[in-house]
């Protein structure tokens, strides 16, 4: 619903026409989450058809524009007065994969949590350079910047859990050695203790 509500509330500040509230979404969240321009008509399809927003001629070129109804400033003020919902939380690409991959004989796990740590950690980098390179004076970039924010503060807490996933993933294979002593078989190296990461510093002291 996120998208659904953000065109709305931009719609709040004036009439605009879909090419104009791609580019404005993409601009206060960084391109973070490009739009297609069908998306974005079609959501204003279905604004118009449940009341929240109304058509309001064309700018003297041919595109439609559109404006909120009061149906649909009352919706935005309830959207930002409602925490968001964690339920139902979005399926994590990275969590199925190594929850299947210690199910899976023969794959290398410990490589895989190395691996996605380096690249982790990298995406971390980028987004400490980018948000250095904000301009907070500027409203749009403010934004932009607690994007970068979220981001970042993800990034972090997925490389704690990965640290933490190689932890667990070794003593229960330490665990298994102990329960049969009789075995010859050692407890495996596919999982190596993690060199210490450093916390990447952020501007403004973000951790």
């Amino acid at each position: 619903m996120s998208v659904r509500h953000s065109l709305l509330a931009l719609l709040e500040e004036g009439p605009m026409y879909g090419y104009q509230l791609r580019a404005e979404f993409e601009r206060r969240t960084g391109g973070t989450w490009p739009l297609n321009v069908g998306q974005v008509y079609s959501t204003l399809a279905r604004l118009e058809r449940d009341g929240l927003v109304e058509a309001r001629g064309d700018d003297g070129e041919g595109h439609r524009m559109y404006a909120a109804t009061p149906a649909g400033t009352a919706a935005v003020g309830e959207w930002f007065a409602t925490p968001v919902a964690r339920s139902q939380p979005a399926r994590d690409e990275l969590a199925i994969k190594l929850a299947v991959a210690v199910t899976v004989p023969g794959v290398d796990v410990g490589a895989m949590i190395q691996q996605q740590r380096s690249a982790t950690m990298t995406a971390l980098q980028e987004y400490t350079r980018l948000k250095a390179r904000a301009a907070v004076d500027d409203p749009a970039e403010l934004a932009w910047t607690l994007v970068l924010d979220s981001l970042v503060f993800a990034a972090e807490s997925e490389i704690r859990w990965l640290d933490h996933c190689e932890t667990r993933l070794r003593r229960a294979e330490i665990d298994r050695a102990r329960r049969t002593p009789s075995s010859s078989v050692e407890p495996s190296s596919s999982v190596e203790p993690s060199s210490s990461v450093e916390p990447v510093e952020t501007p403004g002291g973000a951790r």
